[in-house]
């Protein structure tokens, strides 16, 4: 490495320098998101998607109305990060980078996971706290990040439903005829919608214990006109105040921030009507350090800053076996719908 000089010059040996490749790596890594957390604040990535022609820096600057010497820097970024390619003059979007980090619905969507990393919830709340341990809750986070969080999660929907459900033995001829569904942590109400659309003989119950989050999802409901298909609970998981109500219940990418998910647990079991489904769709925790250094592991360890914060962590899919056993779920199975997706789901008898 021409920064550090020859090793016999410097005195140090190949595991030095090849260290040193990977710490400068790491800060190659957050030079180019910091590079498409601005691209996507600014409109810059999406004034390139809505051409078919390309740009130039300048067309880019008149395009989104920036300075063209900061058009130009953040191009040649962008360039390097491997955002844009050269077409003759003019700049292209690399391909599938549209999809990729603007269509919100797209099963292969990571936009938002880009996004919410500038948010201070995450990395600068948890340095402020890191002495002192300080917890904290939904209710105390800014809405902009709770809307964030519901974009990263609107991804795992998309794969949810219906793809992950066609795996789960029996559930997609389940939702072809009457059925009932709840979707517990329900967020935003993007699976709630989702649900309604694609099975129009279902009923279904959202339940959250975070208000604006349920408010978010009763708009989202009106406008979808799912209104007398839809009904809103406001409780904590842990005090689900249904019996045998429902055959299906599903929860997404929220498992885990149960305070007491052996009481979750036991809840939707009471829940489920006999022959019912419980379908735990959520992040897959690595637990080995090769899994953590894999890519999906790095970004997982990231959101693990702000999940101790709200005192819970990501767990491993097989604790989830483990969890449904203990409550006497039957037919357990489990299926990868992502290297950041998993399902494990079991039924009631």
């Amino acid at each position: 490495m021409s920064t550090l000089g020859s090793s016999k010059a410097t005195g140090a040996g190949p595991e030095l320098t090849q260290q040193a490749g990977m710490l400068l790596g790491q800060v190659a890594g957050y030079v180019g998101t910091r590079t498409i957390q601005l691209g996507l604040r600014a409109g810059l990535i999406e004034a390139f998607a809505d051409t078919d022609e390309g740009l130039t820096p300048d067309g880019l600057a008149v395009e989104a109305d920036i300075d063209p010497f900061y058009a130009e820097v953040w191009c040649r970024a962008a360039i390097a990060t491997g955002l844009l390619e050269r077409d003759g003059e003019r700049l292209r979007l690399a391909e599938h980078l549209d999809d990729l980090l603007l269509t919100g619905d797209h099963p292969a969507h990571v936009g938002a996971v880009v996004r919410i990393f500038e948010h201070p919830e995450i990395f600068d709340r948890f340095g402020e706290r890191l002495a002192t341990g300080e917890r904290t809750w939904w209710d105390q986070c800014s809405p902009d990040f709770i809307g964030g969080v519901a974009a990263t999660g609107l991804p795992f929907y998309v794969r949810l439903i219906p793809g992950g459900l066609r795996q789960v033995p029996g559930v997609a001829d389940l939702l072809q005829g009457p059925a009932r569904v709840l979707d517990t942590a329900c967020g935003a109400g993007a699976g709630l919608v989702r649900l309604a659309e694609l099975y129009p003989n279902v009923t279904i119950t959202g339940a959250d214990g975070d208000r604006t989050s349920l408010d978010r999802a009763a708009k989202a409901v009106a406008e979808a006109g799912f209104e007398d298909r839809v009904e809103l609970v406001h409780t904590p998981l842990e005090e689900l105040d249904h019996r045998e109500e429902f055959d299906l219940v599903i929860n997404n990418i929220s498992m885990h921030e149960c305070r007491d998910i052996d009481r979750v647990t036991a809840r939707v079991h009471r829940a489920l009507a006999p022959g019912g489904w419980f379908v735990i769709s959520d992040f897959p925790f690595p637990d080995t350090d090769d899994g953590l250094a894999s890519v999906p592991g790095r970004i997982m360890a990231a959101i693990q800053f702000f999940e101790a914060q709200i005192d819970d962590q990501l767990l491993p899919r097989h604790v989830y076996d483990d969890l449904l056993t203990r409550h006497g779920f039957t037919d357990l199975g489990s299926a990868e719908l992502a290297p950041v997706h998993a399902l494990t789901w079991g039924r009631k008898e």
